[in-house]
């Protein structure tokens, strides 16, 4: 509950951006880490102080050794001392930063998933249905883990990068400016030219990259196909493809090792030729007296972690442009207005059931002008009926459910829950006394018992009994090796088509809703498993409001009113045997479609 509330906060924070710049949203994302960063780059600049000072003792050293008739043996051993203390230190002040830094990361991490998560639970249905699933798993995934690299390499790449950099030159500035000219001039080209030679290797890494990735959707695309494959006798093509993959993948993989060797190599003989250039630099200016001989090596060093620093901080540009777009995809998510408000409006605290479509119209948002799906619909459902909505496809009874539960909004029009708009009304509490069970059930990996109490916390066992007789569970469970506490695998793939619509059936009784919603529940299953399920629904149907879309005979017969849609409007209401007595389009169409 603690993590929950701090998420809820963090969540509060992070959803005011209100920005895409990527650099806005990541200074967002570190606020109140600001601290703790500053720290942590104070606590760097005291650890990383042996890098610094080492050629400099070494350098004192040598040129103190240089000199034997003036050897003094205490300046060696103070220099030894100033070594061994720096490195010491080292191992706490490292131990520091790398908490600073991670504990700031890893926080930081934690809150953007938290975030997103929170913003995802808010987000109305029709972000979803324009939105690829894949795409939120990536933002989610991902483009976190990209922001967290991103992070990580400003404080483990770039600071260090840009301190030793500045360091350098200004020990280099100290000591002789000769040197310092040099280092502006050659240290530069140096790195510059060892990171061109990268080029060919992000084009090799690319390849390979595109490779694996198609090799991975052909083995999905494979194991997908199994079945037919083995049905037709068609294993040797399967084989056939496959192995032109795979030879693909060793082919740019090859071509990616040969590219890596080449750059190891070049890369190694360009940064040893300048710093061959630098030794030669500096060992003219000692043997011309300008620099003492120790300086050599101090120089030496510098000139080579500058170079190497330099290197480094250009070589991590693609990862550094990978996290700045991961923090504008993040941001697309954050600063999205498409939300469900339920702030200040009207809870329910008892629905009875009743609702009232009063001139109502409705379009789908991309629509033209006048393409309504529901053009001046009056209809009045009292509580504790069951209502069937009966037409043609694409007529929109599917779009009538779901305005019932809240994802869409009428365009025009009203819909009166219990006499309170439903634009008023706070849906979260309202979707609590209401049940879907939708054509296609929804289950989790996990057990019959959890899938069935999905959200409930503790439910009694007579409860659970109660409701696993209601919707014909029992029938199946005593072959079940565990009972009720069987897993029902991935998507409840160990369940046959009947037994999940009647574990779904059970989730939504075990609520006891007012309302309950059908959507095709019973299209996909064969007769057997029909009549099974057929009994689930019509216990539950008693003393409840019910929506109904379906074709099969049973569900529809038994409705206390059968609504026929057409052209947007309600064209025949009644039971099914006074509409089939009217002989006018449900009887057409009951004959057609075989209701």
């Amino acid at each position: 509950m603690r993590n929950t509330q701090r998420f809820d906060d963090i969540f509060d924070n992070y959803i005011k951006i209100g920005s895409k710049n990527p650099i806005k949203t990541f200074m967002m994302l570190i606020k109140g880490r600001k601290k703790k960063l500053g720290v942590a780059t104070g606590v760097f600049l005291l650890k990383h102080t042996p890098v610094w000072i080492m050629p400099i003792l070494l350098a004192n050293i040598i040129t103190t050794l240089s000199k034997p008739g003036t050897l003094n043996l205490n300046d060696i051993y103070v220099n030894v001392a100033i070594m061994i203390s720096a490195l010491i230190t080292n191992i706490p002040l490292h131990l520091l930063f790398v908490r600073l830094v991670s504990t700031s990361m890893r926080s930081m991490e934690a809150g953007v998933r938290a975030t997103l998560i929170r913003k995802f639970q808010i987000l109305s249905i029709q972000f979803y249905k324009e939105f690829r699933s894949g795409k939120i798993q990536t933002k989610l995934l991902r483009d976190v883990e990209q922001i967290q690299n991103f992070a990580n390499n400003i404080m483990s790449i770039i600071l260090p990068g840009v301190a030793e950099v500045i360091v350098g030159l200004a020990i280099a500035l100290s000591k002789n400016w000769t040197m310092a000219v040099f280092y502006l001039l050659v240290a530069p080209l140096a790195s510059v030219s060892a990171f061109m030679f990268r080029k060919e290797i992000r084009l090799r890494n690319a390849d390979f990259r595109r490779e694996i990735e198609n090799m991975s959707a052909r083995i999905a695309e494979m194991v997908e196909m199994i079945p037919l494959t083995r049905a037709h006798g068609l294993e040797e093509e399967e084989i056939s493809k496959m192995d032109y993959q795979v030879a693909r993948v060793e082919h740019r993989g090859y071509k990616l090792d040969m590219a890596n060797a080449l750059f190891g190599s070049l890369s190694f003989v360009v940064v040893y030729f300048f710093q061959i250039v630098c030794l030669l630099f500096s060992g003219y200016l000692a043997y011309t007296k300008v620099i003492n001989v120790g300086d050599i090596v101090l120089f030496q060093t510098f000139f080579s972690m500058i170079v190497q620093r330099i290197s480094s901080v250009l070589s991590i540009y693609p990862q550094f442009a990978s996290g700045m777009e991961s923090l504008t995809s993040v941001s697309e998510i954050l600063v999205a207005e498409d939300v469900e408000m339920n702030t200040g409006r009207r809870k329910l605290k008892r629905l009875k059931g009743k609702f009232e479509f009063i001139d109502f119209t409705y379009k789908y948002p991309d629509a033209e002008e006048d393409e309504y799906v529901f053009d001046g619909l009056n209809l009045v459902v009292e509580a504790g009926e069951s209502v069937a909505f009966v037409g043609e496809s694409g007529a929109g009874k599917s779009t009538l459910l779901n305005i019932i539960i809240g994802y869409d909004k009428p365009t025009s029009g009203k819909l009166l829950i219990d006499g309170v708009d439903i634009t008023s009304v706070e849906l979260r509490e309202y979707r609590q006394n209401i049940a879907v069970v939708p054509q296609n059930n929804m289950l989790f990996s996990g057990t019959i018992r959890e899938n069935i109490t999905y959200g409930l916390g503790d439910v009694s066992d007579e409860e659970l009994d109660k409701v696993l007789e209601m919707a014909n569970i029992k029938e199946f469970l005593g072959k079940m090796p565990e009972g009720v506490d069987t897993s029902i695998g991935e998507h409840g793939g160990r369940m046959s088509g009947g037994q999940k619509q009647r574990i779904a059936i059970a989730r939504a009784l075990i609520r006891d809703p007012q309302v309950i919603i059908f959507d095709e529940a019973t299209s996909a299953l064969d007769n057997i498993s029909e009549a099974m399920v057929q009994q689930a629904i019509d216990s539950m149907m008693k003393d409840r409001t019910t929506f109904i879309v379906a074709h099969r005979l049973t569900t529809v017969r038994k409705a206390d009113k059968i609504v026929v849609v057409r052209d947007g409007k309600c064209v025949e209401i009644g039971t099914y045997d006074e509409l089939m007595a009217l002989r006018g389009f449900f009887y057409e169409f009951n004959n057609q479609h075989e209701v």
